[in-house]
């Protein structure tokens, strides 16, 4: 009994020699992966908002995440207000702009 039992553990254990360095090769593999795929792209884009925020300026014909359209009358530094009709200003967060749109957009409507 004492040899099939001894047997069994020689039969079971790590044949390969090689203790976990696949699994340590794919984890690498994976991240690598995640990294160009998500992470490194998702920078990108928020350098670019960042960039984008810090650009804005009175007069800029902007659009919004939630989808308002207007002219910034005035910067500051965590909000902008916005002209979106003659006489009507709107309060928003920076953070919101999603795009600068191109000169005399607003008057083509």
């Amino acid at each position: 009994m004492v040899t099939l039992i001894n047997t069994a553990y020689a039969q079971g254990g790590n044949a390969q020699g090689s203790p976990g360095y696949e699994l340590l090769f794919m984890v690498v593999i994976f991240f690598l992966i995640m990294y160009f795929l998500v992470i490194r792209p998702q920078n990108k884009r928020n350098k670019e908002h960042k960039a984008l925020l810090s650009s804005l300026n009175k007069g800029d014909e902007i659009s919004t995440s939630g989808g308002v359209i207007g002219k910034i009358t005035h910067v500051g530094e965590s909000f902008v207000s916005v002209e979106v009709q003659n006489g009507v200003e709107l309060k928003i967060q920076k953070q919101s702009v999603s795009s600068v749109l191109p000169k005399g957009t607003l008057n083509s409507d």
